[in-house]
């Protein structure tokens, strides 16, 4: 079970010199809130809102956002009121709160072509502060995380609604690490056969793909250092939902997922990311048509990257991402990555960068209606 303190160092750690005393005041008003309550789980209610609170700090939310994943249930599933929380935590609280709380109250359609409304919904719901969908997210993931002691029928429902609706939210915010394991989650109740056949294939290939990916990155490593390059290197396996919606749609062989491995280098500025990208390519050959330059043509979510992929010694393909470090951040982390670079300034500046992802929203509601 995670612990309070945790989140709390952890909101300490990132928000050197605010004012945390709000974070201890809602795990107390939470705990005392929901006493007695249990999850699904058999588990005390409270873990839930202490595991949400755990996602927003890593996500490094500001405190009062964390203190509202400590919360966010305290309306819909108590006795409180909005005056109660109003006079403990602040209007700003209050009404984050009470955002999540009219979400969780949205009666989503699942068919198709109801898709645009779902989203007008939602688009609604946020149109104050972004931090409403934030804590919704970290809600959602939490809840998908646990969504086995549910019934099937519930598990289905929720799985569905998460892949249709939070999922592609998600991404739209550049929140992709959500949005990953959101899909993996959903995918897992949506298509258990699928799931499980896939899950044994790439089990059976994870030992050699682990043993090439540590090859390269050593190989990679030395050549960045020749060329008078500091950089971080990681390796990952294509997560599973990415293969099936490859494996599906290119009517392909899990054997010909180029970036069924990938590589990705972080480096400290933009040009060391070019000059990262002509090492690779001096060292092993550049697949065609498979050079995308991200940094230059950012994607509308606001991601970029420079990806590429070569072919090893050993003739297999790869994937290699190479990015900063403040883009690998809103890589992973999008909107909220965002949210905490501005935090501190103005606010203007603040609702300017929100209000530019909501643009990106509207537009992706008008993408749908068409």
């Amino acid at each position: 079970m995670i612990r309070f303190e945790d989140i709390y160092e952890n909101v300490k750690r990132h928000h050197a010199g605010a004012d945390l005393e709000v974070l201890r005041k809602a795990y107390i008003f939470s705990a005392v809130e929901h006493k007695g309550q249990t999850r699904a789980s058999g588990e005390p209610y409270l873990v839930h809102p202490l595991e949400v609170a755990a996602i927003l700090a890593e996500l490094r939310m500001d405190p009062a956002c964390v203190a509202v994943g400590l919360l966010h249930d305290v309306l819909e599933d108590t006795l409180t009121d909005a005056d109660k929380i109003k006079e403990h935590f602040g209007p700003d609280v209050l009404h984050i709160v009470e955002g999540v709380t009219k979400i969780s109250k949205i009666p989503f359609s699942s068919s198709e072509e109801r898709q645009a409304e779902n989203f007008r919904k939602l688009l609604l719901a946020m149109v104050d502060d972004v931090r409403v969908i934030i804590v919704k997210l970290a809600d959602r993931l939490h809840n998908m995380r646990t969504l086995q002691y549910l019934p099937e029928e519930r598990r289905t429902r929720i799985a569905r609604e998460t892949m249709d609706i939070y999922a592609p939210l998600a991404g739209r915010l550049g929140m992709s690490k959500i949005k990953n394991e959101l899909e993996d989650l959903s995918f897992q109740y949506l298509e258990p056969e699928s799931y499980r056949e896939l899950m044994q294939r790439v089990e059976e290939r994870r030992t050699r793909a682990i043993e090439f990916i540590e090859k390269i990155k050593t190989t990679v490593a030395e050549k960045l250092q020749g060329a008078g390059l500091e950089a971080s290197l990681e390796g990952r396996i294509k997560r599973l939902y990415s293969i099936h919606q490859k494996l599906r749609k290119q009517r392909i062989d899990i054997d010909q997922v180029y970036d069924f491995v990938a590589l990705r280098i972080v480096v400290p500025t933009i040009p060391d990311c070019y000059a990262a990208l002509g090492v690779l390519h001096n060292l092993w050959r550049p697949v065609p048509g498979r050079i995308k330059d991200f940094i230059a043509m950012p994607r509308p979510n606001g991601y970029r990257s420079l990806h590429t992929s070569v072919i090893s010694d050993e003739g297999h393909p790869f994937e290699v991402q190479i990015r900063t470090r403040e883009m690998h951040r809103v890589a992973e982390e999008g909107i909220a990555a965002h949210w905490k670079y501005k935090e501190g300034r103005s606010g203007p500046d603040k609702d300017d960068q929100a209000f530019a992802w909501m643009r990106q929203l509207l537009e992706w509601q008008q993408e749908v209606k068409d």
